[in-house]
């Protein structure tokens, strides 16, 4: 009887959870947001690269409330919200804008479990936009600034043994700031879409010991046959031993040790196997942390052995280099934005699915324009065999736009506050990848936007991860430093600039058009470059432009980025509608040329 009374009591509450949340608004949606509740929403562990076993998810419903900015009496909530979407999306359940006057307030209780006694307690945020303030049990335990990366804090001392609040205050004044937005805007049209405030990937707490592992950088060394990982251990004292076993197929390949905080240089075979989008394997990792003989933390992970570099071709044109050997990177312009959940895909498989999609279109290679996706992502491009370009997330104003030579105009100057933003987020944007297999090119700038102290911000990327290529301003002012010149043309491809000493890439091009009826954010809007009515007109443009570009391959170019892969609010452009409904060109001739592309360099 007990248990049934116990069962029946956990059916009604699950109910009057469901009751209390769904999608906001009338805006278009994808296939998955039917299936997003608060029991199920964003239950993947967030972290792939550096996993433990314990955690426990704090996704689902949360009281939230839009306050004045300064305003620190919250008084009663204005409703529920569901994290992790942003309290702009439809998935959010609220659907309401804040702006640089308000600021956006959360609140839940949560319970530690039991065998977590004796523990420190870690309180993990994939991300929050963009400058939070956090609590637990009214005591002020940590804050941050920037929208894109993850950050944690040692909640112990703040923790009650029964019932403990969590409240996170969060401003971000999007635009209207000098901060990193990327293409948000208070005043959503054309290629600027919605604000995306507060929480918008998954919060979870982790037990950890005293000494623990806060976080590894994992640098393969191809040519030289290892594989060197860093190892950042909190209150560790000097002979603590760290050990790494690499293992393939659940076989041991590899081990090695290290103590006095030095690197683990791992060696690996000759013939080790190595990452490429035709064979994205992945070797397992483990990272073991001892005080003597105890074990006293472990995380699981993996890694790729792979290389990035540019070289000459036997006519002189530089080339984008993959394992030594030439590869023309092909793939669209990825902006990661949802028409149900803006930053936030409504699931794992949603945010899975374009990443295939981008596979299946004959691609091999991803732009993640100006925006920073969850870990998650780059695990699934990293397994699926995607090379990834990663954008920097743009803000600040830039100078004046010239593209058809070497830019010899003023600098543009940012406010000292907007530099030191930049430059931070820059910084915990490449610590948070810097182990991501299929990341082979930073872009620091997109066109002119906020471009500012180029040779100095290349120079400083390229010294802080010498393992991969910059770019360093995607279609913008362009100055003789970095590894790429990108130029941009649309909508057809053209060469009217060559660099004889960079690798030559054609960063944007395409945009072609074509709106499908039930399937638009704004039924009266939309736009593209190119405008068509049909499938076979969009896919017979989309050929001539492929075989133009393959045409000014011999010529010089080494890359190319095709805009875009779906629809984004009113831009019309994309290989696929918003809603990821219907693939707007003929798919078969599509993969068809793409192929052609991507394995041009293929003997």
């Amino acid at each position: 009887m007990k248990r049934w009374f116990f069962v029946a009591i956990c059916l009604i509450v699950s109910q009057m959870a469901v009751a209390q949340y769904s999608p906001a608004g009338d805006s278009l949606k994808t296939r998955w947001a039917s299936e997003v509740t608060p029991e199920n929403v964003w239950q993947e562990y967030p972290r792939p690269q550096m996993a433990r076993d314990s955690w426990l998810n704090l996704n689902g419903l949360w009281d939230y409330a839009i306050r004045p900015k300064g305003n620190n009496v919250i008084g009663e909530f204005d409703g529920k919200i569901l994290v992790p979407f942003c309290v702009e999306s439809s998935l959010s359940g609220v659907q309401k804008y804040v702006g640089k006057d308000n600021e956006l307030w959360y609140h839940r209780e949560f319970e530690v479990p039991s065998n977590w006694k004796g523990r420190r307690v870690l309180l993990h945020f994939g991300a929050v936009d963009w400058k939070c303030d956090v609590w637990v049990n009214d005591i002020k335990v940590g804050s941050h600034t920037g929208g894109y990366t993850p950050f944690s804090i040692d909640v112990t001392q703040a923790l009650n043994k029964k019932g403990n609040k969590l409240v996170v205050r969060v401003w971000d004044p999007t635009d209207n700031g000098e901060q990193p937005c990327g293409k948000q805007h208070v005043k959503p049209r054309g290629i600027w879409y919605t604000p995306v405030t507060g929480i918008w990937q998954t919060v979870w707490l982790e037990p950890v010991n005293e000494n623990h592992i806060v976080d590894l950088k994992i640098a393969p060394d191809v040519d030289n046959h290892k594989v060197t990982v860093k190892t950042n251990v909190a209150n560790a004292a000097a002979d603590k031993k760290v050990e790494i076993v690499v293992c393939k197929s659940t076989a041991v390949e590899a081990r090695a040790c290290s103590i006095n905080g030095e690197d683990v240089e791992v060696p690996m075979p000759a013939d080790a196997r190595l990452w490429s989008p035709d064979d994205p394997f992945l070797y397992d990792l483990e990272v073991t942390l001892y005080q003597g003989d105890k074990v006293v933390d472990k995380v699981k992970g993996y890694f790729a052995m792979r290389k990035f570099s540019t070289a000459k071709d036997e006519n002189g044109i530089v080339r984008l280099m993959l394992n030594n050997e030439p590869v023309f990177m092909f793939g669209p312009l990825d902006q990661g934005w949802w028409c149900d959940g803006l930053y936030t895909a409504p699931c794992d498989e949603a945010l899975a699915y374009d990443i295939r999609k981008t596979k299946d279109f004959g691609y091999n290679m991803i732009r993640k324009h100006v925006k920073v996706e969850p870990a998650r992502w780059y695990y699934h491009c990293d397994r699926l065999g995607v090379i990834v370009w990663q954008d920097m997330p743009s803000g600040g104003r830039g100078p004046g736009w010239v593209t058809d030579r070497y830019f010899d105009g003023a600098l543009s100057a940012r406010t000292p506050e907007s530099e030191a933003n930049y430059k931070k987020e820059w910084k915990e944007i490449i610590d948070y990848l810097y182990s991501v297999p299929s990341i082979g090119v930073w872009v620091p700038f997109n066109e002119s936007w906020g471009q500012f102290k180029t040779p100095e911000i290349v120079e400083w990327t390229k010294s802080y991860d010498p393992s991969r290529l910059v770019n360093p301003a995607s279609g913008g002012n362009h100055y003789p430093v970095g590894d790429i010149l990108d130029i941009h043309h649309y909508p057809q491809p053209e060469m009217f600039f060559y660099d004889a000493m960079r690798a030559t890439v054609l960063g944007e091009y395409g945009g072609i058009g074509r709106k499908v009826e039930g399937h638009t954010w704004v039924p009266s809007k939309g736009w593209g470059y190119v405008e068509y009515d049909s499938e076979e007109k969009v896919t017979d443009t989309y050929v001539e432009y492929a075989n133009k570009l393959l045409s000014l391959i011999p010529r010089g170019f080494s890359a190319a980025v095709y805009t875009q892969t779906t629809d984004c609010e009113v831009e019309l452009n994309g290989l696929m509608t918003y809603d990821r409904e219907v693939v707007k060109l003929d798919e078969q001739r599509l993969r068809e040329i793409n192929l052609k592309i991507s394995n041009y360099f293929k003997k």
